[in-house]
């Protein structure tokens, strides 16, 4: 057994993780207690990683070889590495002489890594000579750029992690951070136990975990943050909380911001935002009064169409208050992605250049231009993530690249990103996962390494920058991707004659001219090397001649503008681009799930992760429910003014009234079906919009205005069996094409509620659900029985055709015990409960005799059914909780500590306690005596 140290492929935190391997197999993982970024913790996602890069799971859903396909939608078919880049280099070679070079586009990610991210660039803009290349980064992190710059002068947040420990009030805006960076929630508590005065004020129209640890809780209506933060700078005026003296010797301005709050009274604010005037005042009171103010933020205030102002205006209240450039103060936007920050740093979208370059600046151009030895750098503003698609649909953009990344279910507006992909001549897909719904529109597949195989550097939230470490040698024939870039490139250069642009043969010699370029820049690394970061990972800026990097930022009051001051953004609040209205009543709003990580392509291979939210749903009010006759579970339509999508309605008091929410995951390949038209339905960015900020040209996917209606479907059927072991992936993928013969149909993994120690999924199966207007042929049952192993011996059946009923029981015996392995039930799913219990929890059947087979009957014995997964890590769920806290004493940190020492439930990674500590709180009273 060998231990490599390397860093967390998910989130920004950039978790350091130790991976335990065996020959070419990853064995585990755990938290690296020497990363300052998480001192050995890891959330739910980190902990189970070594699962997802089990061989079982490999050969299910990895991309190995290089696949072809002569016809669109046609069966690839296996070609070697060299007919793959030959192909690929004589398409584009071709676009690019027939139609010039802004007739192709790359779309990559941040999850790449800062070398990969590197010569993708170079690519594009030194080879091709396009600035069509821009990155998913758009879509989380490209408001927040454009909000440092507009202000700070520079795409740098100046704060780290180990502020938390030193602020006197948190302000928590746009982000549930319990769920999306987990780890650094970790954090927050433990400084908030060591330091019970410190505040935490959270803002989020959702009630969501992260409110359990917030003094003050603000539920502004989505949208209306400008206002908000307007209106507290209004208050510190008024109150005179703010700090004329830095204001005057640091900043450049505020007359202008002055003139704009004046109008944002108290009155206008509360009403606009949905809150009370006097949390408005505490508010703004903790924000500028506290010695040290650390606000956070994400993508509640980056996906939307005012991101950019969304972004200034907080930092306006720092610069305001002066809370900014020392220990527990300043501005800190939360990476969505791994390497959101390094793929800012080498220029990775459309309107940037290496080192924080502007493409708009000519001598910007021309200093990359002479690094990489071209005559110039194109100047025409390339297309970013949103036009790109557009200008695919159109016809305008004729090849598309797309590298790790999964755009025909992350991209808004599906309709226009699936016929961008239609509609493109020439696709290339560089992934590691062969079953994102992006490869079924690919011509060329190109088998791509992944987390546990890489070599090169990521850079997180606080500008950390860490070494990412190969554990294992790449699977089949899948290559780095900055090799597949590379190779491709070389190939290219022979035909439009223009060689010698990519001499790399390792990661670190790309790195080597990535440091180069950052010569003299806001964020210099020439001090640093691969030596220094082997050490240790390291914070930019760190030019030559440093010891160390920089902690903070702008402790000296010099920003890096003309003048040497910050400038406040006198920008003014606009409503959503897409209020709701009589029509679409409904505020759709999206996010994160705790143990689910973008579209699923990793997290959804492992059952166990689905324990917590098993299935999609849209969250409603329980009023608007009653109110529109839904039930919980009810099948509804969720519909915007671009597509529909059809989901269980499922009850929330994290929600308020007309508001409604879908988690951001649930794409294609887990919930589909027909639309009255006949069209697929794909997932929740169907109906998602595609309008944007006009300067970060991020677009609004936090909110989209809807209408919900009961879906009148009368035929129901559900089908679940557990699997052998190394096949559940693999049916997956055949009955995803089921989907399609439903109006409405979910499929998802599931697992045994066992301790992560007990060997992660040590079985696993799958569960269909689905919906229609009349009963379908046999056909299609008798497929899905067959996926499901609900054939051949110890098969129970039972069919009316006349009611369009059927029910299929899979059984097994065992030491004098009848167990379920699998069931269906079509046309009647009412003994669903009691089945899928006894089902899920592996209890003997033999009580229940012939009423397996009865439409309608009930369980005959009392059956205790589980409740929902809380903790992850020891497979704990709602009525093991509820049991334990009947039988607790005390406070409610005595109740906390009684439940975690009899179950262990939040005492691994953590990431259940924010849910734990509201189930404390919420247990009734009389029930704890």
């Amino acid at each position: 057994m060998k231990e490599t140290r390397s860093t967390c492929p998910y989130c920004g935190v950039g978790c350091g993780v130790i991976i335990r391997s065996e020959g070419d197999r990853i064995t585990g993982v755990r938290g690296d207690p020497d990363h300052p970024a998480n001192f050995g913790r890891l959330c739910t996602k980190g902990s189970t990683l070594h699962l997802t890069a089990a061989p079982e799971v490999t050969r299910q859903v990895r991309l190995l070889h290089p696949m072809l396909r002569e016809q669109r939608r046609d069966k690839p078919v296996r070609v070697d590495w060299h007919v793959a880049l030959e192909l690929a280099a004589d398409r584009f070679a071709q676009t690019i002489r027939a139609h010039g070079p802004d007739a192709v586009g790359f779309y990559i990610s941040g999850q790449l890594l800062t070398e990969d991210y590197y010569v993708f660039n170079k690519l594009a803009k030194g080879l091709v000579g396009t600035n069509n290349i821009d990155t998913n980064s758009r879509l989380c992190m490209s408001s927040a750029v454009a909000g440092y710059k507009m202000t700070l002068g520079a795409d740098a947040p100046p704060p780290c992690y180990d502020d938390v420990n030193h602020a006197d009030c948190i302000f928590i805006v746009g982000s549930n951070t319990a769920f999306a960076h987990p780890v650094l929630f970790r954090r927050i508590e433990e400084a908030k136990a060591v330091r019970p005065g410190m505040k935490v004020v959270f803002c989020d129209p959702r009630r969501t975990d992260t409110a359990e640890l917030a003094d003050l809780y603000l539920p502004l209506l989505p949208g209306t943050d400008v206002m908000l933060f307007h209106g507290m700078l209004h208050v510190m005026l008024w109150e005179g909380w703010t700090k004329p003296d830095y204001i005057a010797a640091h900043t450049n301005g505020f007359e202008a911001l002055k003139a704009v709050v004046r109008e944002c009274t108290p009155d206008v604010v509360a009403q606009t935002c949905g809150i009370r005037k006097e949390d408005l005042f505490t508010a703004a009171r903790w924000f500028a009064a506290s010695p040290a103010t650390l606000s956070l933020y994400c993508q509640g205030l980056n996906q939307s169409s005012s991101g950019t102002a969304k972004n200034a205006a907080l930092i306006n209240l720092h610069l305001a208050s002066a809370q900014i450039g020392r220990p527990g103060a300043g501005p800190f936007s939360l990476t969505g992605q791994p390497n959101a920050m390094g793929g800012r740093e080498v220029g990775g979208l459309a309107n940037l250049l290496s080192a924080h370059r502007d493409l708009a600046n000519p001598q910007h151009r021309a200093e990359v231009a002479a690094l990489w030895g071209v005559s110039s750098v194109p100047e025409k503003p390339g297309k970013t993530a949103v036009e790109m698609f557009q200008a695919a649909a159109d016809g305008e953009i004729r090849a598309l690249w797309i590298a790790c990344t999964n755009p025909a279910q992350s991209m808004p507006d599906q309709k226009t990103v699936r016929r961008a992909l239609e509609r493109a001549e020439f696709v290339v897909v560089q992934e590691s996962f062969a079953t994102t719904a992006t490869c079924e529109y690919a011509d060329l597949l190109l088998p791509a390494t992944t987390w546990g195989e890489k070599e090169g550097t990521v850079t997180n939230s606080e500008r950390r920058i860490s070494r990412v470490r190969a554990a294992v040698p790449a699977p089949g024939n899948a290559r780095h991707d900055w090799q597949i870039v590379v190779d491709f490139a070389r190939k290219l250069e022979a035909r439009l004659r223009s060689p010698g642009l990519f001499p790399y043969e390792t990661p670190e010699a790309i790195w080597l001219e990535h440091r180069e370029s950052t010569r003299g820049r806001d964020l210099d690394i020439t001090g640093l090397s691969y030596g220094l970061l082997e050490e240790a990972p390291r914070q930019w800026p760190f030019p030559a001649g440093a010891t160390q990097g920089r902690e903070r930022l702008y402790a000296d009051g010099v920003f890096p503008t003309s003048d040497g001051k910050a400038r406040f953004a006198a920008v003014t609040y606009q409503p959503l681009a897409e209020p709701r209205d009589s029509r679409y009543p409904f505020s759709l709003t999206t996010g994160r799930l705790r143990d689910q990580w973008h579209g699923m392509s990793r997290t959804g291979t492992l059952g166990r992760l689905f324990g917590h939210v098993p299935e999609p749903v849209v969250q409603m009010h329980p009023q608007d429910m009653q109110r529109r006759g839904l039930a919980e579970g009810e099948l509804a339509h969720v519909t915007s003014k671009r597509g529909s999508i059809l989901l269980p309605v499922q009850a929330s008091a994290e929600l308020a009234l007309s508001q409604a929410f879908i988690a951001m995951h649930w794409g294609s390949e887990f919930v589909s079906g027909l639309s009255s038209t006949g069209d697929p339905l794909a997932g929740v960015n169907a109906i998602t919009t595609s309008a944007y900020c006009p300067i970060s040209r991020q677009p609004e996917l936090k909110h989209a205005a809807v209408k919900i209606l009961k879906a009148e479907m009368p035929w129901t059927l559900l089908a679940a069996a557990w699997l052998p072991d190394g096949e559940a992936l693999a049916a997956r993928e055949q009955l995803q094409a089921l989907m399609a013969r439903f109006p409405f149909a979910a499929c998802v993994p599931f697992a045994a509620q066992r301790p992560l120690e007990a060997g992660g999924d040590a079985r696993t199966g799958m569960l269909f659900r689905a919906a229609g207007y009349e009963a379908p042929g046999d056909e299609a049952l008798q497929r899905l029985e067959q996926l499901l192993g609900l054939t051949g011996a110890e098969i129970l059946r039972y069919a009316d055709k006349r009611k369009g009923q059927r029910r299929t029981i899979r059984v097994r015996r065992e030491a004098g015990a009848l167990r379920l392995e699998g069931l269906l039930l079509a046309g009647d799913t009412s003994a669903e409960p009691w089945l899928k219990a006894l089902l899920l929890q592996e209890l003997d059947a033999q009580a229940y005799g012939r009423l397996l087979l009865s439409p309608g009957a009930k369980a005959p014995v009392a059956l205790r059914q589980k409740g929902r997964q809380v903790c992850s890590c020891f497979g704990v769920d709602e009525t093991a909780i509820q049991s334990c806290l009947g039988a607790a004493e005390g406070s409610a940190e005595d109740r906390l500590a009684s439940l975690q020492a009899a179950l262990r439930c939040g005492t691994n990674c953590g990431s259940c306690v924010p849910e734990l500590k509201r189930m404390v709180r919420a247990f009734p009273a009389a029930q704890l005596a």
